[in-house]
This record gives structure tokens, sequence and C-alpha cells, in this order.
């Protein structure tokens, strides 16, 4: 019986005895097994690391692992065991080609998971869904695209073609299509730029040039405003990067700077008085900081404080009301004082024939 069964696994089909193809199988199924195990302990390894940790790391490794499937470990365990028996050469490049394919592209889809990762805490950093994320959801899919590409011209320098003819006439391409789209291009490049940079959001009130209002919308090419009047504005990215923009939601206090003038028949009593009362108005509104109040001049028909001072809001709403209660409140503290405003005047001297 034993000399029975040692003679059929001596037996050869196309080159190979049984016992070599149960061999075969046997580091196939054990392949299968290794690869399925390691895979489940790397996962409750860092399952255990993640509990501990803040970070999406861990996270990221676990997808990524978990999201390897079966053609993977198909494929490689059926090209390890077939290095132990003899194959036709064409069988054997088949089989090889199609295991660098499936493995090339599990390594596709872990490094757009890591895309994916890196776009998430980018836009978290910003804000999350408080801000424009169409710049780097843009950036994430060229990186996307440019990965694939890549790959791709790897695969086919392995099956033996030519890639540098491809790789210059994607070039010649490329720089065609830049020539032809370049002021788009320049325009998404500033996107990025604004995005990263931040020198606006989406909220603030800015003034580029002549014309000023609210940031609706960041995008790709364009950028939209909604203007004092009511009406959309849109301005291209680049304009915005080459232009001088202030940025009035990044101004933590407004300085107030303005000139008033009494008459010349104001007594220098009440000259003296008039600097702490000012400061007294002033130091009774929450949000406004007295600089100075100093007698600057002697005008033309009146004499003139300047008064500085500020109001600790960038809302322009709140600048405009704290101006009208202090402007109010001198006007009431000045009747009461018994001081009047000086308004322009003129003094005609007639002389009367004699």
């Amino acid at each position: 019986m034993a000399f029975n069964l040692r003679e059929l696994l001596t037996q050869k089909f196309w080159g190979n005895s049984i016992e070599e193809y149960l061999l075969a199988l046997l580091i196939f199924i054990l392949t299968i097994i290794a690869l399925r195990v390691l895979k489940l302990a790397t996962i409750n390894k860092l399952r255990k690391i993640a509990v501990k940790t803040r970070t999406g790391l861990d996270d990221l490794m676990i997808t990524i692992i978990d999201g390897i499937g079966w053609p993977f470990y198909l494929s490689l365990s059926l090209y390890v065991s077939l290095q132990f028996i003899k194959i036709p050469k064409f069988i054997g490049m088949v089989v090889y080609y199609a295991t660098f394919v499936i493995v090339a592209y599990y390594v596709i889809i872990a490094l757009q998971n890591l895309i994916d990762y890196g776009t998430r805490r980018i836009i978290e950093r910003q804000g999350g869904k408080k801000v424009d994320t169409s710049a780097v959801d843009l950036l994430s899919k060229v990186l996307k695209a440019i990965l694939w590409v890549v790959v791709i011209i790897i695969i086919l320098s392995n099956l033996g073609y030519e890639v540098s003819t491809l790789i210059a006439g994607l070039g010649i391409g490329g720089v065609a299509i830049a020539l032809a789209v370049q002021n788009i291009l320049g325009d998404v490049f500033a996107s990025f730029s604004i995005y990263f940079d931040k020198p606006f959001r989406t909220g603030d009130f800015i003034i580029v040039g002549d014309d000023c209002g609210v940031v609706k919308r960041i995008g790709i090419k364009t950028t939209r405003i909604q203007t004092l009047h009511g009406e959309e504005l849109v301005i291209s990215n680049r304009e915005l990067t080459e232009s001088r923009v202030h940025n009035y939601k990044k101004m933590e206090r407004r300085r107030v700077v303005f000139t008033l003038g009494v008459t010349y028949d104001t007594p220098t009593e009440k000259l003296r008085k008039i600097p702490d009362i000012i400061k007294e108005v002033v130091d009774k509104i929450e949000l406004a900081d007295i600089d100075r109040v100093h007698f600057k001049e002697f005008g033309d028909f009146s004499l003139n404080f300047e008064i500085v001072y500020y109001v600790n809001s960038s809302d322009y709403g709140t600048y405009m009301d704290i101006r009208q209660e202090i402007n109010l409140a001198i006007k009431e503290r000045f009747e009461t004082e018994g001081i009047e405003f000086a308004y322009p005047t003129q003094t005609v001297f007639v002389n009367e024939a004699s």
C-alpha cells in the first residue's frame, strides 16, 4: 500500500509530480492563513493602541489594513506557491503581472486613504464645515489623479512597454494644456494661496481697490463678495492675490480721530474743562478707551480740539453705535456747560463814505 502511494505521489503531470503539486497547494493554503492571521493580529494590536491615543493615524492604519481584500491574499499566495512547481513561462508571467497589478491597486487605495486623512486634518484645522473646502478638495483630487498616473506608468513599465515616449507625450501635452488655460490655472493656484495663507476668510469684511463688502464664498477660480449696496461682486482669485486687501475683520479695535471747534467767545476757564468733559464721556462707554484730547489750534472761525479714542470692536455696526453715543453725550454736556459749537461765520466791515 505504501509502495502504491509512493508511486502515486511520484507520478508526473505537466512536468511536476503529484507530491510537488500537493506541496504547492499546502504552501498556498498556509500563505493565506499566515496573511489572514497577520492581518487580524495587526488590527487587534492597533485597536488596543488606538484606545490609548488621540491621534487618528492608528485608526487610519486599521482602515487601510482592514480594507485589504481576498484578491490580494489569493494572488499573493498563488504567486508564492507557484515558485515550488514548474509552470509554463506564459502562465508564470500572467500570475506575476496579475499579482503586481493587484498589489499596486491596494497600495493606491492606501495612499488615497492617507490623502483623505490629510485633507480632513487640514479642514478641521481651518474650522471644519464653517469654511469653504473647495480648494483643498481640488488639491486632494489632483494628488489622487497624479498618483493613479504614476502607478499606471509603473505598471506599464513592468509589463515591458516603453514608457519614455508616453512620459514625453504627457509632458508636451501638459505644457500645451497649461499654456491654453494659464489664466484659469493662475486663478486655481491663487485659490490655494488664499486657502493656506488665509489673508481673509468667509464672513470677513474686506476692501479691494474701490470695492468693499463681506466675503461670501472663496471658490476655485473666483471669490464672491456681497457689497454694501447688496449686489454680488465676483473677483478672480489672481486679482485678489495681486492687490492690496484691507481686512477689517482682523482689526481688533478701531481708532477714531475727529476735531470739534468751539466759538472764540468761549472763556478760557471753559476751554480748560473741555478735555475733562470729553474724557468723562468716553470713560462711561464700555467698549471705548480714550487716548488723548488736546486744544489743537486756532482756526479761521473756531478754537479746535482734537480727540482720539479707540472702539474695542471690529464690528462696524457696534463702532457706529458707540460713535453716535459719544457724539450725543458730548453735545448734551456742552449744552449743560454753556459751551457753543462753532460754525463757519464771516464778519464784514463796511466803511461809510464821508
